[in-house]
């Protein structure tokens, strides 16, 4: 079985210089033995990162609420032989899953029963991980493990649902820009190989392809090596989500900005980092497959693939906007009627500017089908 850095060995081997986002492709999802293939316990306070999942359950529980809401509203809700959808992209250890699930059993039961919950996971190992956490749920909850076998589970046009990720984006390849001041062009960023390590090479890139993202104009005056990335990956994932659902919602919560803020004076050196034991580092080409790699989602580039895929945009916030507007309307339901200290711990955690509410957006997109009708 290879090892993540042997077969980017042997790709460097066969073509001198790979681009990051092939390495980072390579690190993070080699099949058996990349960074989320092998690193189950990678999230948490004994892991490498924190997120909104492992803060508590009151993330889930403010998403099932909302999810409830979505799918009430649904014209399809009426239709009592339907059932309707979440699917979860990127769902880890299924522990978030666990949380809307358990939930929504609980305080929405007529709307549980006609419920199904499909994750989209591309992986076997993280599959088994899911199946195990998920096991109370397991007659409504279903796998696949590509968009091709997802769109084999949806039922015909009339179908409903919700599509949602929660820090996936951020983990897919991305392409990383330099600026040459000296010659006033762009050049990729690829890897390569010197002795015993891997190291970072120039490769030519044409310029016009980097021209709405950076105007002339404004490259003339950054520094050399200025370095910014972008991920065609991420956008051609949206694109691909935005065709399942026939009528719906499609949900993504990540950390990221907007174009205007791509290139930034405050990041010469782009937004891609590594987390190791809590441990933030520029070194992007060690620890292969022991580290995590991410980097900023560009909300815009995503925004526009969904438009020009035919949803329609309807809303684009903060973390912090988007929980609190969901607490404002659940304070009435008494699920939350008996809000705790450990609630308000976690509530801080999620919204905090110097927590987890600091740099995490929301983008939810609509699509509605056709009319549904009884038969």
């Amino acid at each position: 079985m290879k090892m993540p850095a042997e077969i980017i060995r042997e790709e460097i081997a066969n073509n001198r210089i790979i681009p990051f986002a092939r390495f980072m492709e390579l690190a993070l999802y080699c099949p058996e033995t990349g960074y989320y293939e092998t690193n189950k316990d990678n999230v948490g306070r004994a892991g490498d990162f924190i997120t909104s999942v492992s803060t508590g359950e009151l993330f889930g529980q403010l998403l099932a609420f909302q999810f409830g809401q979505w799918l009430e509203d649904l014209n399809q809700f009426k239709i009592k032989s339907e059932k309707l959808k979440i699917i979860e992209a990127g769902a880890h250890d299924g522990k978030l899953a666990a949380d809307i699930l358990r939930w929504l059993q609980a305080h929405r039961p007529e709307l549980f029963a006609r419920l199904e919950y499909l994750i989209l996971e591309p992986s076997a190992h993280r599959q088994a991980w899911q199946q195990k956490t998920l096991e109370p749920f397991a007659p409504q909850v279903r796998w696949a493990a590509d968009f091709e076998s997802l769109s084999r589970l949806m039922p015909p046009a009339s179908s409903a649902g919700i599509f949602f990720s929660n820090e996936l984006l951020d983990a897919l390849p991305v392409h990383r820009y330099g600026w040459d001041a000296a010659r006033k062009t762009w050049f990729e960023w690829g890897v390569t190989v010197e002795g015993e390590s891997f190291c970072w090479s120039r490769i030519p890139s044409p310029a016009a392809s980097l021209q709405q993202l950076c105007p002339p104009e404004l490259a003339r005056v950054l520094p050399d090596n200025y370095t910014f990335e972008a991920s065609p990956a991420a956008e051609n994932w949206w694109r691909e989500a935005a065709g399942i659902l026939p009528s719906g919602k499609l949900l993504a919560i990540d950390y990221g900005y907007t174009a205007d803020d791509v290139i930034s004076p405050g990041r010469p050196r782009g937004t891609l980092r590594a987390y190791h034991r809590h441990h933030i580092s520029d070194d992007l080409l060690a620890n292969i497959g022991r580290q995590d790699l991410t980097a900023h989602v560009n909300f815009s580039a995503i925004q526009n693939a969904g438009e020009v895929a035919g949803l329609t945009t309807e809303s684009f916030s903060t973390q912090p906007q988007f929980l609190t507007r969901i607490l404002q309307t659940a304070v009435a339901d008494k699920s939350f009627a008996e809000w705790n200290a450990s609630r308000t711990r976690q509530f801080q955690t999620l919204t905090h500017p110097e927590h987890l509410g600091r740099a995490f957006r929301v983008l939810v997109q609509s699509k509605r089908g056709r009319a549904a009708t009884k038969s």
